[in-house]
């Protein structure tokens, strides 16, 4: 049997002499920790990193050298480039939602029948980008699949294929309870007839 490995500290399960030691890194690292995330982020955001840096900390006591500030650093930088991550992925959705409001609004003659507009937003959203491209292609646009196979690129069975992979996709996601044999119902794109000026 191999050896049982050490799980990382939790509050309940420190010895007193964690404890001053804990409160020693506190008392001389917690403000030098905070004036170096607050060069790099806002102070709100600097205070959590803080917190989460120690939470570390405390976690893991046993691995902190005796010149704790270095390694808190290094912590602390990891932890704000985990935040920038998560921010950049949710101004990247914010965008990709702002791009399909975008074209929702300026699609020329074509509306949407729709009885949640945020929901279908949401759902093109979830959409690969060719999937995305090749549903609005056909059915914003109103162009045949050979068209679109034009636009894109590609040959008419890849766009049959993607159109496929969107419309199932676009099925999926909110499937109420029901019985084996009632169907869900598809979330409907259907382009309302152009009026003639």
């Amino acid at each position: 049997m191999g050896e049982e490995q050490p799980r990382p500290s939790e509050p309940g399960d420190s010895e007193p002499g964690d404890r001053v030691r804990f409160t020693e890194i506190w008392d001389v690292c917690a403000g030098r920790v905070f004036a170096y995330a607050c060069r790099h982020v806002d102070h709100h955001t600097a205070q959590e990193v803080v917190s989460e840096t120690f939470l570390v900390a405390w976690r893991r006591l046993q691995d902190v050298p005796d010149q704790a500030l270095p390694w808190l650093l290094v912590v602390a930088r990891n932890i704000m480039s985990n935040h920038r991550r998560g921010d950049r992925r949710r101004d990247a959705l914010t965008e990709k939602m702002a791009r399909i409001e975008r074209l929702a609004g300026s699609a020329p003659g074509a509306d949407v029948a729709v009885t949640d507009r945020a929901e279908v937003l949401a759902a093109l959203a979830a959409l690969t980008d060719v999937e995305r491209e090749v549903l609005l292609l056909t059915a914003w646009d109103g162009v045949t699949a050979a068209e679109a196979a034009r636009v894109m690129g590609c040959s008419v069975p890849a766009v049959h294929v993607r159109l496929f992979r969107a419309r199932r996709r676009l099925q999926t996601p909110q499937t109420p309870q029901t019985t084996e044999s009632a169907a869900p119902a598809p979330l409907r794109v259907a382009p309302e007839p152009r009026s003639i000026r």
